[in-house]
């Protein structure tokens, strides 16, 4: 499902299985009924959701996943989830995944915006301007 662009992916030792792409505040969605929830829950607090649609054999994907997971841990006001498209591939299907990693952030489970590719500047681009276009939040 969905294409990988990366370079000619020779097996090199250890670096396939090392990568985590679910730690800091990132939640793994492994059913409908997850994904439904965390929505919900967002919903509810008036949070933003940022969804990565990644696979665990895409370079680019392995690339990045470090990376969502700092960013995950910086910004603690916003969801972060994590949806393997090979393990929820029909549902992945209804999000119309042309290629991996692919970001989608929401708002009350409506698209506010879109971002396809491991493009770490863009995509902190993305939430720095979707977390300042938020009001400030008494803690």
């Amino acid at each position: 499902m969905g294409n990988c662009v990366a370079k000619s992916q020779a097996k090199d030792s250890d670096s396939d299985h090392d990568v985590e792409f679910a730690a800091g505040n990132v939640k793994l969605i492994t059913t409908k009924e997850a994904w439904d929830q965390y929505l919900e829950e967002a919903r509810r607090d008036g949070k933003i959701v940022i969804a990565n649609f990644s696979a665990t054999w895409c370079g680019p994907c392995k690339v990045i996943a470090p990376y969502y997971c700092e960013l995950s841990e910086k910004y603690t006001s916003m969801v972060f989830l994590l949806v393997d498209v090979d393990e929820l591939t029909e549902f992945s299907t209804t999000w119309d995944i042309k290629a991996t990693p692919t970001f989608f952030f929401l708002k009350d489970g409506q698209q506010l915006d879109k971002l396809v590719g491991a493009n770490k500047p863009e995509l902190q681009k993305k939430i720095i301007a979707i977390n300042d276009s938020l009001p400030e939040c008494k803690q």
